[in-house]
């Protein structure tokens, strides 16, 4: 997996009021932070981090943040961890950095894609991806942008599960290995018409017959 790279400023100033004004002039609010990393306060070009969402998914993309502090550059392995967004404008709030050792495993989401036409849905089943993103843990390099999945074998009521899936080099699922990812549901059968109306034929028959005994017997 590629290494991105995104330009950093650290940034001294904290707030609502400050962090207004940051995206106001393009700039997004950011941190840095991880298990062997003070926070390190930050702001991002909001053009520069809408190119980097154009090369993958959030959870995967693996970042080398170059930090500009006063003339000074450093860089630094990172992930995002949250991505805060505005739920009426859709405008970036803040970026949560997460710092990474390059040598070190990390856990990320990984979508699941499914490739073939089944048997079972030629056949008129309905298929069923009931788990669209899986969790893995490997190498930062090692994270996969998707996971395959063949359903060509796949008839009404076969299922998939984690167990079932092979994965390339050291990278491992986390979680339960039972866990159904994809299935073929069979499609229910409704009753045909005919039946029904047969039915209520034969019940207006009898309430018929039912209602006619008395006044024969009256003639009588």
């Amino acid at each position: 997996m590629e290494l991105i790279e995104l330009k950093t400023n650290i940034r001294t100033t904290v707030g609502n009021g400050p962090a207004r004004r940051l995206r106001e002039a393009g700039q997004i609010p950011a941190v840095l932070y991880g298990p062997k990393t003070e926070s390190v306060l930050l702001s991002v070009n909001k053009s520069d981090f809408d190119l980097i969402l154009k090369k993958g998914r959030i959870g995967q993309l693996i970042l080398n943040l170059v930090i500009q502090n006063n003339g000074e550059t450093y860089t630094r392995p990172a992930m995002i961890k949250e991505l805060q967004v505005h739920p009426v404008s859709r405008k970036f709030l803040h970026i949560d950095f997460y710092e990474i050792d390059m040598d070190r495993k990390i856990t990320a989401g990984v979508p699941v894609v499914t490739t073939g036409k089944s048997v079972g849905v030629e056949r008129g089943g309905i298929l069923q991806i009931i788990r669209r993103e899986l969790e893995v843990q490997c190498l930062p390099f090692e994270v996969p942008e998707s996971i395959e999945i063949d359903i060509t074998d796949l008839d009404m009521g076969d299922s998939i599960h984690v167990e079932d899936i092979s994965l390339e080099g050291e990278v491992e699922f986390l979680g339960e290995a039972n866990l159904t990812v994809v299935t073929i549901l069979t499609p229910k059968i409704e009753e045909e018409p005919e039946e029904e109306e047969e039915e209520e034929a034969e019940e207006e028959e009898a309430e018929k017959e039912d209602g006619e005994t008395p006044e024969a017997d009256s003639e009588k």
